[in-house]
């Protein structure tokens, strides 16, 4: 599912533990969030794009798909886009945008995905991982599902972005979880992410049989600049997100 990680401080709160990433609940708002802000219309999913390339005729997995954009943005694209998502509400709002020609289902990443072995030439994973403790089953799924020389192209919160979110600032090298509230629509939307370090993301996808062909860093859309005059210049010094390109050997 595709997130705001980058929320400012006034419209951050300390999380409620006890009901956490329900995008069901503020499908709506978010995705009215989501759609044509700086942080993910202008660097995400742009970067995501980029790191995708030439994909007419490929046949991609868009895994966490939300209300859709970057699955319509592949699409127009020329891909053939199958999107994933384990938010119904989600789902709902992707389906009125793509409409009946892209098949659309509820998924839980956690769990075995419902597709043939080699069923894709691609997987975009945009900002979901860091909603999963543990990589490895969901790594091992995707890895399925793609055929030799397919790509998961993922983006995941920066391990700094974790790191300085709280104080005193947690151990570095260990895994955990953190948790916030978003404030979207007036109404409060607690969510809950696991950090991990960068060793720890690049095991994961070397233990589930993926090759490691770029770690990225991007730079913010330049069209951004005048629209989000406010944002742009620390999302242009400060990282927000990794970006990483891995590959069935």
């Amino acid at each position: 599912m595709e997130h705001v990680s980058d929320v400012p401080e006034d419209r951050a709160q300390p999380a409620d533990p006890t009901v956490v990433n329900d995008y069901d609940s503020f499908a709506e708002a978010y995705a009215a969030e989501n759609e044509d802000n700086l942080v993910n219309a202008y660097y995400e999913r742009p970067a995501i794009l980029d790191l995708a390339g030439e994909v007419a005729g490929r046949r991609i997995l868009d895994a966490g798909c939300g209300s859709g954009p970057l699955s319509a943005a592949l699409r127009e694209r020329g891909a053939l886009v199958t999107g994933i998502d384990s938010s119904a509400g989600m789902l709902a709002l992707a389906r009125r945008r793509l409409g009946d020609g892209t098949p659309l289902h509820v998924v839980d990443l956690a769990g075995p995905l419902p597709f043939a072995d080699g069923a894709f030439d691609d997987v975009v994973a945009s900002l979901v991982l860091h909603y999963l403790e543990d990589w490895g089953p969901t790594l091992a799924e995707i890895r399925r599902v793609l055929g030799p020389g397919g790509r998961l192209i993922a983006s995941v919160d920066h391990p700094f972005v974790a790191y300085t979110h709280r104080e005193p600032r947690p151990d570095y090298f260990a895994s955990g979880e953190y948790s916030f509230t978003w404030v979207l629509g007036g109404q409060p939307a607690p969510m809950r992410l696991w950090r991990k370090p960068l060793h720890a993301m690049t095991d994961a996808f070397t233990a589930a049989g993926f090759r490691l062909s770029v770690i990225s860093e991007p730079q913010p859309d330049p069209a951004g600049r005048d629209l989000f005059p406010d944002g742009f210049q620390g999302l242009s010094t400060t990282p927000g997100f990794l970006f990483f390109v891995v590959e069935v050997p």
